[in-house]
């Protein structure tokens, strides 16, 4: 059978022929931009990818195979941290699916979080999320917006301790509860710290930033968009024309390497629907990142 030529057909194949040559060419060009976790020196991707919205999707056939692509693309290209939550209604038993789908089960540096007030409920939780991801062993464990963490942080050292779960922390959002962080992150052992932190919201420059320098402490980056808002504001300008020296082809590499230039940031997790963005998310984890004098020209350039 013949199958007949149309102009959509032809420039489909081109784009699908060049999103999967993509990778491989990046690969060649420079190594993936790797940050150390302090408390071991294990380095990570500076690019993770969060699920929140964005694999909630139930056991919709469509939207599986969306997110599946969407998954496969981020690790091509070099991705491996992977955020979720059980607040994130059924990312953490999609993630699963689509592990075990795409047998990148080894791949993924596993990272969740602990959402119960339930102080007790630790270890239970955790089982509940390592079923649901069809895995042996969660990397990062984390106490969710500081809930419950009275009760959590002590079980969630004692897991560590037992060989349970590698790494620890806690989790704020929204530039919520900095305060009650910095104490914390004074006075507690912890592997990782995440905050939000962003080009226009750079609260955490003045005093969380330097801390987990300080402290030996590991940070990802929520909301490295604003939930998109970014993109609204800032994508139908041109880049400036002095970009490429900070690294930069497009807004998301724009928004991502001003964040992870930062000397203390570990990793950011933007999150998106669509594998052109995903690739896009991907480009910052390759190339040039600015320079302090770059980072405030990125500042001042969305004043």
């Amino acid at each position: 059978m013949t199958i007949p030529f149309s102009r959509r057909r032809f420039l489909g194949g081109l784009t699908a022929l060049a999103m999967l040559s993509h990778a491989p060419l990046l690969a060649a060009q420079s190594a993936p931009i790797r940050r150390p976790i302090p408390s071991t020196g294990e380095r990570l991707p500076a690019i993770g990818m969060g699920t929140w919205r964005t694999f909630n999707v139930g056991s919709d056939p469509g939207l599986l195979d969306q997110r599946a692509d969407v998954l496969e693309r981020f690790f091509r290209e070099g991705g491996t941290l992977v955020d979720s939550s059980p607040m994130y209604g059924s990312a953490e038993a999609v993630m699963g699916r689509l592990l075990e789908r795409l047998q990148r089960e080894g791949t993924v540096f596993a990272a969740t979080k602990i959402w119960t007030s339930d102080e007790g409920a630790t270890r239970g939780e955790a089982a509940h999320s390592r079923e649901l991801w069809g895995i042996d062993q969660f990397d990062l464990l984390q106490v969710h917006n500081l809930l419950g963490l009275d009760g959590h942080l002590p079980t969630l050292r004692a897991m560590k301790a037992e060989g349970q779960v590698r790494y620890l922390g806690v989790t704020t959002s929204h530039g919520r509860r900095h305060d009650d962080l910095e104490q914390l992150m004074k006075r507690e052992p912890l592997d990782f710290v995440q905050l939000t932190y962003n080009v226009l919201d750079r609260e955490a420059e003045a005093r969380l930033l330097p801390l987990a320098q300080d402290k030996g402490i590991a940070v990802i980056v929520n909301r490295p968009f604003q939930g998109g808002r970014l993109f609204d504001r800032f994508a139908s300008r041109p880049l400036p024309d002095w970009a490429g020296e900070a690294g930069v082809t497009n807004w998301a590499e724009y928004f991502l390497k001003f964040i992870i230039s930062h000397p203390a940031v570990t990793c950011a997790i933007p999150a998106t629907t669509r594998v052109d963005h995903m690739q896009e998310n991907m480009g910052a984890l390759y190339g040039a990142l600015p320079d302090p004098a770059l980072r405030r020209r990125m500042i001042d350039e969305l004043g």
